[in-house]
């Protein structure tokens, strides 16, 4: 893994089982700017609900053909692997992954190191009224299509640099989730 490099993940799901994926943006950040953004949809091979379809805008028909999370990890894991993962809520986001693993039966690590971007901003900009991406993106001025997996993703990335300007202290934000158990480990003390 390199060192300063950030890779900031969103994910969208078809129903509330959130064990599959219909959508993801994966960002790049390295060097102090944002270096690539990548969105896809994909083949959930599940049902959808309403709700999720109201929410995202992603329809069963939209995702006919796309390739699976399956068929996506051995890219997806050389890529998560390049760097700290990166995601707003990320326990969510994190919880996902793990669940798609799970369902298909996919070995990977057994832990993973992350951090999260609304942690990060409860901390580092503790003055705004919540610190949700939405919010967080209308106080800085960064352009946000909420639910859309790759203008997240590319959010979260805008976010995570002004936050990286400020110069934090990034080990104290970092977290270990657990995949197999599905949740985060508790953080050591300092």
């Amino acid at each position: 893994m390199c060192k300063d490099r950030y890779i900031v993940f969103d994910v969208e799901t078809p129903n509330c089982l959130n064990n599959r994926i219909s959508a993801m943006g994966l960002s790049v950040v390295e060097g102090g700017r944002l270096t690539e953004s990548r969105y896809t949809l994909l083949d959930p091979e599940c049902e959808f609900d309403a709700f999720n379809i109201r929410l995202t805008g992603i329809t069963p028909e939209m995702t006919e053909g796309k390739p699976t999370f399956k068929d996506l990890w051995p890219a997806l894991a050389s890529f998560f692997e390049s760097g700290l993962l990166i995601a707003h809520n990320a326990p969510f986001d994190m919880g996902v992954i793990a669940r798609c693993l799970s369902a298909y039966d996919i070995s990977w690590r057994e832990r993973v190191n992350y951090a999260c971007t609304c942690r990060m901003s409860r901390k580092l900009m503790p003055f705004l009224p919540n610190h949700r991406l939405d919010t967080l993106c209308s106080c800085l001025g960064i352009s946000l299509i909420h639910h859309n997996a790759g203008s997240d993703s590319r959010a979260c990335a805008e976010l995570l640099l002004h936050m990286l300007r400020l110069n934090p202290d990034m080990g104290q934000f970092v977290r270990a989730y657990d995949l197999s158990a599905m949740k985060t480990l508790p953080s050591k003390k300092r």
